[in-house]
């Protein structure tokens, strides 16, 4: 017998019992963005490698290690996008949303990065966010954070903590990348490989380091916010109040300056302690020069991202109830007249009741069997049809999920009495 294949590393399958979970998260996303005025955009999983090398930077480590790249036939450099913003940057940018304009996007769709995968972060994985271009100032940076707030009240999670920074403006954070770079010379021979390499090519990055080794050299570095223009002092400022209005509570975190190049001003990430290393659920911040660096007009942006397979786990890990998506009905069929009769009303009743999940039993099978499959599949009730039942124009109403007794039902007035029971609330019926 030949081996049999399996998925690749690091890439997951989503299966049926997960599924109820993810459509839930799905649709509250989904309806919670357009709530808020936001519209979908759908770019493509594979983009121009330079797309990625221009905006995130070819210095981070997502360009340098984490990257699934290869030529195609043509022999272009093409890459599976291992974040949405860039990709949602060049559609505004090709197709002429951006210049002069406001837009509010949102997206959700799979990434890639070659990662090492454990718990919460695999290859292949989710995520829905939101991008707002032409909008410069932070009010914007609060409407989108309000958003993400709101979304775990809608989901009912707890323990997550907003973090906020601002990186300042370009010029602000280069003069500082001059000073810090400055203060981690002098304790160079202290610093990790990993944290001299960043020292030369993106010095922030050290800021983000998670090796013990160095913390105490992290915390007594020069402080970002002391080093901010004053218009991006203002800006985050009044960024706060407004959080502050919202009732949404946060914590400065002054080491937070994102792993992206493109950042500016806002960062922000909502954390949470219950996933172990992989805590953070949603990040994002402003990026005002991406787009004049993707070739557009100078354009400022705003957004988020969240992982959605780290939000699947919270919800798991909180206990936190879902939507069932389980049959409302199992139709049990008796001999070859009751499976024509059978199907024929099932179709009737999904006319006439859009809303009702209907699993017809498929393979015949004893009444025993069908009764057992019934059961298995989740269904709230039984319908069974058989000769008696076929004669009298009726069917049988068995409940699954409970001991109340089975009762019989004209085929015309079934309709009415199930939409009483199972969509008005009533079960006494």
């Amino acid at each position: 017998m030949a081996e049999a294949i399996k998925s690749i590393r690091g890439m997951h399958d989503i299966l049926p019992d997960q599924s109820p979970t993810w459509n839930h998260l799905e649709g509250t996303i989904r309806d919670l963005f357009i709530q808020y005025g936001y519209r979908e955009l759908r770019t493509p999983v594979l983009e121009s490698t330079n797309l990625f090398k221009r905006s995130i930077g070819e210095v981070t480590d997502i360009v340098e290690k984490e990257m699934y790249t290869f030529d195609d036939r043509n022999g272009d450099s093409l890459t599976l996008r291992p974040e949405c913003t860039a990709s949602c940057v060049r559609a505004g940018i090709q197709n002429g949303l951006l210049y002069n304009q406001q837009q509010r996007i949102w997206y959700i769709g799979p990434m890639f990065r070659h990662e090492r995968p454990q718990k919460g972060r695999y290859r292949q994985f989710y995520q829905a966010g939101i991008e707002t271009f032409g909008i410069p100032g932070p009010d914007i940076d609060a409407e989108v954070v309000a958003i993400s707030a709101r979304l775990w009240k809608r989901l009912g999670l707890n323990n997550v903590e907003l973090q906020i920074n601002s990186l300042g403006s370009n010029e602000a954070r280069n003069k500082y990348r001059e000073v810090l770079v400055s203060y981690l010379k002098t304790h160079e021979d202290k610093l990790d490989e990993e944290s001299k390499r960043r020292m030369l090519t993106s010095p922030l990055r050290v800021l983000d380091s998670k090796n013990p080794a160095i913390a105490d050299i992290i915390k007594a570095a020069p402080q970002l916010l002391d080093h901010l223009d004053d218009e991006s002092a203002e800006h985050f400022e009044r960024f706060k109040q407004l959080l502050s209005e919202m009732d949404i509570p946060f914590v400065i975190n002054t080491r937070l300056v994102r792993g992206l190049d493109y950042y500016c001003r806002t960062v922000f990430e909502w954390v949470t302690t219950e996933l172990g290393a992989q805590g953070t659920i949603c990040a994002g911040g402003r990026y005002d020069g991406l787009v004049e660096q993707l070739g557009g007009k100078a354009t400022p942006g705003f957004g988020f991202a969240m992982g959605l397979e780290r939000i699947a786990l919270l919800l798991e890990e909180q206990d936190i109830a879902v939507p069932t998506q389980s049959p409302h009905l199992y139709v049990v069929m008796q001999g070859e007249a009751a499976e024509t009769a059978g199907f024929k009303l099932t179709e009737q009743l999904r006319d006439e009741l859009p809303d009702l999940r209907i699993i017809n039993n498929a393979a015949g099978g004893s009444f025993k069997s069908q009764m057992k499959r019934a059961d298995k599949s989740g269904a709230e009730f039984a319908i069974i049809l058989g000769d008696d039942e076929l004669a009298e124009a009726k069917a049988s109403l068995k409940p699954l999920r409970n001991s109340k007794a089975q009762t019989q039902h004209s085929l015309v007035e079934l309709k009415d009495h199930l939409n009483t029971i199972i969509f008005t609330g009533n079960h006494n019926g």
